[in-house]
């Protein structure tokens, strides 16, 4: 990949929060002529390294963004041992006729710690579903194809 100045990166960067060329121009390269923007900004997209660099960007950010499956089971550990906090809103009373809302952090219930310990159990295969099964399991084979150009007996 060829070099990109810090104002082609600085208009990859804002191209890519904004989707939208001719503002990425006009802000990288501190302008405020809208045709030139837009023709320049056009023109900048169409330069292989720009397109590299910002396909490199978005795999970066869609790499962040994505839990990890180490992510999703240290998560599901930390809500089954009750680690983890949600908010709640109660509502509280100030003086007679007269109340306030408050948000507080608690504890996650305990259907939450169950689901994420259902979870980690059958990621780990805890849990095995009893099977019976019954029948004749034995193999049979029948030769009943015949021959070509062979006799009946």
């Amino acid at each position: 990949m060829g070099k990109l100045t810090k104002k082609q990166k600085a208009f990859c960067d804002f191209y890519i929060e904004t989707l939208n060329a001719t503002e990425s121009y006009k802000r990288a390269y501190n302008t405020k002529n809208d045709d030139t923007a837009r023709k320049n900004g056009s023109r900048l997209l169409t330069n292989v390294d720009i397109k590299n660099y910002i396909s490199e960007r978005l795999k970066q950010i869609e790499n962040q963004r994505i839990a990890k499956a180490e992510e999703v089971l240290e998560f599901l550990s930390k809500s089954m041992r009750g680690e983890i906090k949600e908010e709640v809103v109660v509502v509280e009373s100030v003086r007679k006729g007269a109340t306030k809302a408050k948000i507080i952090k608690k504890q996650i219930g305990a259907r939450d710690r169950i689901k994420a310990a259902e979870l980690l159990g059958k990621r780990y295969t805890l849990f095995t579903e009893k099977v019976n099964v019954e029948g004749n399991m034995g193999v049979v084979i029948i030769d009943d194809i015949k021959e070509d150009g062979a006799n009946e007996d």
